[in-house]
């Protein structure tokens, strides 16, 4: 029964997944526009409050704008596994290419690619109260997936190798996950964030290396099969502890 939950390849793609998220929250196309949108749900928060209410109303926009943009990628994360589940005769050759394809996207979060790193704006009026949130979080959804496509290929190629919507759910949430904790943090710790984003724009160079070598190695796990055999081993170990408990 464990193994239709959480199987050695799940098991390896969710800290990869909230990884991704982290490192799309900290790409140069997204810290310098933190700040904007905080502003932009603070003062949806504040639209219908006044200033001594405002935080924990700010905290509540931010996890509705978190919900908005998890839908979007919910339901990609959901398209791509059920593409997943009709190729899984073919799915060793697919991951292989796709393996490519993450190499290739690891070299365009390190700026090789710049217009990857494009993106478009949507707006919403912060008169829209609390209920704009959500839209505006679909909108960042939206506009920001070509910005942040990189690390949302790698995760959506992960979710193509699980052939589960249900598995695909599972990435979808965990790249969510690591992408809107950061917006969570900041808004309850908004005194401080201005020097937590300064500290990410000073090192923005530094951290696309990282994120883009990352989605490098695991590409190269993909093209040279070695993700299969990772994932296989994670799977003994899965069913040894079942075994063993």
């Amino acid at each position: 029964m464990s193994g239709t939950v959480l199987t050695g390849s799940l098991l390896a793609a969710i800290p990869i997944a909230i990884l991704a998220g982290l490192v799309s929250f900290a790409s140069p196309c997204v810290v310098p526009l933190v700040p904007g949108y905080l502003g932009y749900v603070s003062g949806m928060a504040g639209a219908d409050v006044g200033a001594k209410n405002r935080r924990p109303r700010l905290v509540l926009g931010v996890l509705l704008f978190i919900a908005g943009f998890s839908a979007v990628f919910i339901v990609l994360g959901v398209a791509v596994s059920a593409l997943g589940a009709q190729v899984q005769a073919q799915i060793d050759v697919i991951s292989r290419i796709l393996g490519v394809v993450v190499i290739l996207m690891g070299l365009a979060f390190m700026g090789a690619v710049p217009f990857l790193q494009n993106e478009r704006r949507m707006h919403v009026s912060p008169r829209a109260g609390l209920a704009g949130a959500p839209v505006l979080g679909v909108a960042f959804g939206l506009g920001w997936a070509p910005c942040i496509g990189p690390t949302l290929a790698a995760v959506l190629t992960l979710s193509l190798t699980e052939g589960s919507q249900g598995r695909g759910i599972i990435l979808a949430i965990a790249y969510c996950l690591g992408l809107g904790l950061p917006f969570l943090a900041l808004a309850f710790w908004i005194e401080h964030s201005s020097k937590v984003l300064g500290w990410l724009r000073k090192h923005r160079l530094a951290l696309m290396r990282v994120g883009g070598a990352l989605l490098i190695i695991l590409g190269v796990l993909l093209v040279t099969g070695l993700w299969s055999n990772l994932t296989g081993l994670l799977q003994g170990w899965i069913d040894g502890f079942w075994v063993s408990v």
